[in-house]
């Protein structure tokens, strides 16, 4: 996948991305928090295939679907997402994982492992956005930390093994 960004001076930013099968998306992002997303089919660049405009809100609830906060496929046991040395990743806490029935305050989850819990999907779907330190981890939620690679194996260990 390419993807190049470009200033559009008094608008926002450009972002082309061309995908594997040859498409190409178009999201432009304006300053005044819209974003229009323009598809082209790989032997017709000139041609604009569909065109969609999404307000902030709108475009923020597509993006937790495509990056996985709303539904997670069955077979992706993890998601991993890289922002140069910043890893995001997606965990499933199975039933006997250590951190069952803590919470992240009481297990000290930052300041002992370095990783940061940055959202939790519990099952029925109740979503919490940036979990405080009262929050208490149960089985079957699925949740979203953010660190470096080495920072996040110490996180998976701690919170279902028990281990550092």
């Amino acid at each position: 996948m390419t993807i190049r960004e470009s200033d559009l001076p008094n608008i926002g930013k450009k972002f082309e991305v061309e995908v594997q099968e040859g498409n190409k998306l178009v999201i432009v992002v304006h300053d005044d928090g819209r974003r229009e997303l323009y598809h082209f089919y790989h032997n017709d660049y000139e041609n604009c295939a569909s065109m969609v405009t999404l307000d902030d809100n709108e475009a923020r609830n597509v993006a937790a679907i495509i990056g996985g906060l709303a539904y997670k496929p069955k077979a992706l046991e993890t998601v991993d997402v890289s922002l140069g040395d910043l890893i995001v990743e997606w965990y499933k806490i199975q039933a006997g994982s250590k951190c069952i029935g803590k919470s992240i305050g009481e297990m000290q989850v930052r300041k002992t492992t370095g990783a940061s819990i940055i959202a939790v999907m519990e099952k029925g779907q109740k979503k919490h956005i940036n979990p405080g330190v009262d929050y208490v981890f149960s089985a079957e939620s699925t949740i979203v930390v953010v660190g470096e690679r080495k920072h996040l194996k110490v996180l998976k260990n701690y919170l279902f093994g028990g281990e550092i």
